[in-house]
C-alpha cells in the first residue's frame, strides 16, 4: 500500500481553481471533518442553552487575550461549581467556527484542568487546536503522549488531517499507512489526503484514491464526491465531471448533495467557457438556496455572485446581490466584497461606484480589504479622484497605520507622473497616522529617487526631502539621491554643503564627490 500511494505523488501540471475560495472551503472541510464528526448531545432545558450563549459571548467579548478564557470561566463557574460539558463544547466549537482558535484551545484546557471526561472526539478536537494554535510540533507531542485507548480513528484522523492541512506530504502518507495497518482508513481519511493533493496542486491524483476507495467498499461522502469533481473542474475534463454528478444524483437517495456539488459543476462549466451549462446548474442552485433559506448562511449567495460574473452576467450578479440583501437584514463585509470583485471583473463602474459607497455610509466594523480593493478599481479606471477620496477617508476614520494604502496608490501615480498627488498622499498620511507609524520605505525612498532622476525633477525631490525630514529619515543617503537629482538637471545648489551640516549628516565620500558638483566654490 505505502509503495502505491507513494505513486501517486509526483510533480505535474498546475492548476488554478475558480473561483479559488471554493477549493479553499472545501479543504478545510475535509480537516475538520474529522474533529466535528461525533455530534453534541443535545441539552434539554432551555436554562443551559441560554448560559451557554452568555458564556460564548464573554469569552469571544472584543479585546481578549492570551490566557483570559481561563479567567473568564473560573469567574463564570467559580471554584467547585458544575461545567457543563454541553454548552463549553458548543461555546468551543462556536469559538473555532468563528476564527477564535486560542480561545477555544483553552476552553478545551480549562475543562481538563477540571477533570471532565473526554471523549475520543475531544482529544481529536483539541489535537485539532493545538496544531492550529501551538503548531505541528506540538500536536505530535499531544498525540504521544494519549494513553493507547484514546488513540483511535479520530485521533488518528485529527493528526492525518493537520499534516495535510501543512501540507506535509511524506508525513501524511506514512500516517495514512500506518492507519491501513491499523484498520483505521475512512471516507475521512481519503478526503484529507486528496484535500493535500488538491492544496499540492495535482488534481490528477485524486481519481485513482477514489478508485482505491471503490475497490475497498469505503462508502464515498458528498464531500469525497465534492473534491472529486473539483478535480476534474481543474482537469478540464468537463464529461468526466459530469459523470460524477450523475453518480451522486443515482445514488437511491443515500447521499444529499448541498450548494457546494452544484458549485463544482458550475465552475467546470465556466472553466470550459460553457457558459449556458453552467448558468442552468447555477439555476438549480438558485433554487437548492430558497428552499433552504436563511439556514444555508451567506456563503452560496458569494458563490453565486462570483460564478454569474465568471459568466458575465451582469443582470444575475446584481440580481443575486438583491436576493442576498432580501434575505438577510444585515450586509457583511465579505458579502460586499464579493459583489465588489464581481463588478470589478465584469468593469461594472457605476453599479461598483454606488455598493461601495452605500458600504462606506453603513458599515459598522471596519474591513480594510474593501478600501484597498475600491482604491485598485479606481485607479485601473483613471478615477484618481474617487481613489484619493476613498484614500483621505480611510485615514480620517481609521486613522492607523495606513501605509499599505499609500504604497497602493505611489506605483499608479508615478507611473502616471502624478507626482504631486503622490507626494500629497503620503503627506497627508503622515500627518493624520499618529507617531510617525508610517514611513517611506528604503525601496520607497528609491523608486521615488529613480523617478526624480529620469525626470530631472529637482522641485519634487526637494519635496520629497521635506517629507523625510519629517519622519527622520533624512540621511546621507536620502541627501545623495537628492544630489544625483540635482546632477541629472545640471543644476547648481550652491547652499547645499550648509544644508548638509545643519542637518548634522555625515559626508560619505559618494556624498561629497556630488557636492562638488553641484555647489560652487
Amino acid at each position: 500500500m505505502r509503495r502505491k500511494m507513494k505513486l501517486l505523488f509526483s510533480p505535474s501540471r498546475r492548476f488554478v481553481a475558480t473561483p479559488s475560495s471554493l477549493l479553499r472551503y472545501m479543504c478545510t472541510a475535509a480537516t475538520v471533518e474529522q474533529t466535528d464528526t461525533a455530534p453534541l448531545a443535545t441539552a434539554k432545558k432551555v436554562g443551559v442553552r441560554v448560559k451557554r450563549d452568555v458564556l460564548y459571548r464573554k469569552l469571544s467579548a472584543p479585546g481578549t487575550s492570551k490566557g483570559s478564557a481561563f479567567d473568564t470561566l473560573n469567574g463564570f463557574f467559580g471554584q467547585g461549581d458544575f461545567a457543563n460539558k454541553y454548552e463549553l463544547d458548543s461555546c468551543m466549537l462556536q469559538l473555532r467556527r468563528n476564527g477564535k482558535l486560542s480561545q477555544a484551545l483553552e476552553v478545551m484546557e480549562w475543562m481538563q484542568t477540571r477533570n471532565i471526561k473526554f471523549e475520543p472526539a475531544d482529544y481529536a478536537r483539541h489535537l485539532d487546536l493545538i496544531s492550529q494554535v501551538k503548531g505541528i510540533s506540538a500536536a505530535e507531542k499531544y498525540f504521544n503522549g494519549l494513553p493507547e485507548s484514546a488513540k483511535d480513528i479520530s485521533t488518528y484522523g485529527a493528526l492525518l488531517s493537520c499534516y495535510c492541512r501543512g501540507k506535509l506530504t511524506i508525513h501524511a502518507l506514512d500516517l495514512f499507512e500506518e492507519m491501513d495497518k491499523l484498520q483505521l482508513l475512512s471516507s475521512v481519511a481519503f478526503n484529507n489526503l486528496m484535500s493535500l493533493y488538491m492544496r499540492l496542486d495535482f488534481p490528477e491524483k485524486v481519481p485513482p484514491l477514489v478508485e482505491e476507495m471503490k475497490n475497498r467498499k469505503i462508502p464515498l461522502s458528498i464531500l469525497t464526491y465534492n473534491i472529486w469533481i473539483t478535480s476534474y473542474a481543474c482537469l478540464k475534463d468537463i464529461k468526466a465531471a459530469e459523470r460524477v454528478f450523475e453518480e451522486i444524483r443515482h445514488n437511491n437517495g443515500e447521499l444529499q448533495y448541498d450548494w457546494t456539488t452544484f458549485s463544482n459543476l458550475a465552475i467546470a462549466y465556466v472553466k470550459a467557457g460553457l457558459y449556458e451549462k453552467a448558468e442552468s446548474t447555477l439555476k438549480t442552485l438558485e433554487e437548492e438556496i430558497g428552499k433552504m433559506g436563511k439556514r444555508c448562511g451567506r456563503q452560496p449567495f458569494h458563490y453565486l455572485i462570483s460564478l454569474y460574473a465568471g459568466t458575465t452576467n451582469l443582470v444575475k450578479v446584481h440580481e443575486i446581490w438583491k436576493h442576498l440583501k432580501s434575505t438577510f437584514k444585515i450586509t457583511c463585509n465579505q458579502s460586499t466584497l464579493s459583489m465588489l470583485e464581481a463588478l470589478a471583473r465584469l468593469n461594472d463602474v457605476d453599479g461598483y461606484k454606488k455598493i461601495f459607497e452605500e458600504w462606506e455610509a453603513t458599515c459598522s466594523a471596519y474591513d480594510k480589504r474593501l478600501p484597498y480593493q475600491a482604491i485598485s478599481f479606481y485607479l485601473k479606471h483613471g478615477m484618481s479622484k474617487e481613489a484619493e477620496e476613498v484614500f483621505h477617508n480611510v485615514l480620517k476614520g481609521y486613522n492607523r497605520n495606513a501605509h499599505w494604502l499609500w504604497k497602493r496608490m505611489m506605483p499608479y501615480y508615478l507611473e502616471k507622473r502624478q507626482l504631486d498627488f503622490a507626494l500629497g498622499c503620503l503627506e497627508t498620511a503622515i500627518t493624520l497616522v499618529k507617531n510617525n507609524d508610517l514611513c517611506p520605505t528604503p525601496g520607497d525612498v528609491n523608486r521615488f529617487a529613480e523617478y526624480f532622476k529620469k525626470e530631472s525633477d529637482v522641485n519634487n525631490a526637494e519635496k520629497f526631502c521635506k517629507i523625510l525630514k519629517k519622519v527622520g529619515l533624512l540621511d546621507c543617503k536620502a541627501y545623495e539621491l537628492l544630489l544625483e537629482t540635482y546632477v541629472a538637471a545640471s543644476k547648481e545648489a550652491p547652499d547645499m554643503r550648509n544644508r548638509i551640516m545643519d542637518d548634522e549628516i555625515e559626508v560619505s565620500p559618494e556624498l561629497e564627490e556630488l557636492l562638488r558638483r553641484v555647489c560652487i566654490g
